[in-house]
């Protein structure tokens, strides 16, 4: 899906640029990697069918839209604390707190449901019980390391285009998680031992 979002619409949208139109980029990787998540966790197991009710469904639905609007404004209110402007480029600074959230929340909400205990539960230390869970903390950890280590660059004087704000803290979030599909599988195979034990 992140590969599709920059090399798909150049073939639609004459003009199009990971750098140079960088605000539809994001656009673009949120909705396709947003996309992609939701299909494959309509494709992946049935609940049981108590919970598989009309009214359960929206209540959950519902619930999951409130909590990746909620991820949105925290992560723009965490991303301005950090330093970035808060009246200039406000939309490039939503737009990247919505791809954070995208690669982070998002992947929570279809693996663990609107559930904060179970969050609190992954995300607290030896607190994953399965592969699916280590490796949302695993890819977590690398987006927000990824978007952290991309600010470095921006207040060298280079004058590169892509250290204009916030074009190398997405790609650095990018990279992260990335990495962190690739980091999770390899991290999972060496400790499955260890993992089998905590499901059982």
């Amino acid at each position: 899906a992140v590969v599709l979002s920059a090399a798909v619409p150049p073939l639609l949208w004459d003009g199009f640029a990971v750098l140079g139109t960088h605000p539809a980029w994001l656009c673009a990787c949120s909705a396709s990697l947003g996309a992609l998540s939701l299909v494959l966790h309509g494709l992946g197991p049935r609940q049981a069918p108590r919970r598989s009710s009309l009214a359960h469904k929206i209540s959950r639905f519902l619930k999951c839209c409130i909590y990746f609007f909620m991820s949105c404004i925290l992560f723009h209110a965490i991303i301005v604390l950090y330093g970035a402007p808060l009246i200039e480029s406000v939309t490039e600074t939503f737009l990247f707190s919505v791809l954070l959230s995208t690669f982070t929340t998002l992947q929570c909400l279809c693996v663990l449901g609107p559930n904060i205990q179970a969050w609190i539960r992954v995300f607290s230390k030896n607190g994953a019980m399965s592969v699916w869970e280590s490796s949302l903390q695993i890819t977590t950890m690398c987006t927000i390391l990824g978007a952290w280590f991309g600010a470095f660059p921006i207040p060298l004087d280079w004058d590169r285009p892509w250290q204009v704000w916030p074009i190398s803290c997405s790609l650095g979030a990018t990279f992260g998680y990335v990495a962190g599909l690739i980091i999770a599988p390899l991290w999972i195979h060496w400790n499955r031992k260890q993992l089998t034990y905590k499901s059982r």
